[in-house]
């Protein structure tokens, strides 16, 4: 996630805009270049032209240098099933899509999405089980390294769930502010300190006026 100096990800009218560097973007199709897979949650790819691919070739060299598929499996997390069946990235045929949902998806809706979709699974009746996800996807689809870019209130989920391994953060030079700009963690938070996702610095580089970090999440759990 590229997040600006007061930790915001898009403006308060959560208007989704680029506002990393060229070499934050570059960071980004590196580290598709190490995964099976890339999810984001509906509300980004409703809102951006995006195909959620691999790059150029020079990234697909290096998927298949590491023994992955050349193209990455790509995934799409909305609840409600509120995922526009003509978005950007249903057009671009390189690899399957896969949309986990849950059963406040309307019949109408799952027919749309499975028209465009390589497959449509259902896992919950109002929230997603994402310990379920990881498992089907490990076992139908032979995910082992999945990317998760967000929006905050997918990866509010996966930090709940404690399924975040790494997280990997560009602190860039802006500020945005405003009460209502979404964070990396969107949702209603934790009411404790002892709830909170515990992170343990594992790297920083500055590259011009960024920062690169990537942060360990521990696993350690508590009664909630």
């Amino acid at each position: 996630m590229a997040i600006t100096a007061d930790g915001k990800i898009a403006t308060a009218n959560r208007a989704i805009s680029s506002f990393g560097s060229k070499r934050d973007h570059d960071n980004l199709l590196e580290l598709r270049a190490t995964a099976d897979a890339v999810m984001n949650g509906a509300g980004t790819v409703n809102a951006a032209p995006i195909n959620m691919g691999p790059g150029g070739a020079k990234y697909r060299r290096k998927r298949l240098a590491r023994g992955l598929a050349e193209n990455n499996l790509r995934i799409i997390a909305s609840g409600s099933g509120d995922v526009n069946p003509n978005a950007e990235v249903f057009k671009q045929k390189f690899s399957p899509i896969i949309i986990l949902t849950t059963r406040r998806a309307s019949e109408e809706k799952l027919k749309a999405l499975r028209a465009v979709a390589a497959e449509v699974k259902i896992l919950g009746a109002h929230e997603i089980n994402f310990h379920k996800a990881l498992r089907w996807l490990r076992e139908k689809w032979k995910v082992k390294r999945l990317l998760c870019e967000g929006g905050g209130e997918l990866d509010n989920a996966l930090f709940r769930a404690r399924l975040v391994n790494e997280l990997h953060l560009t602190i860039t030079p802006k500020i945005f502010g405003g009460r209502t700009a979404p964070t990396i963690a969107e949702g209603n938070g934790v009411s404790k300190l002892a709830h909170a996702a515990q992170l343990k610095l594992k790297s920083m580089k500055r590259i011009g006026d960024e920062l690169f970090v990537v942060y360990e999440c521990l696993k350690k759990t508590k009664n909630r």
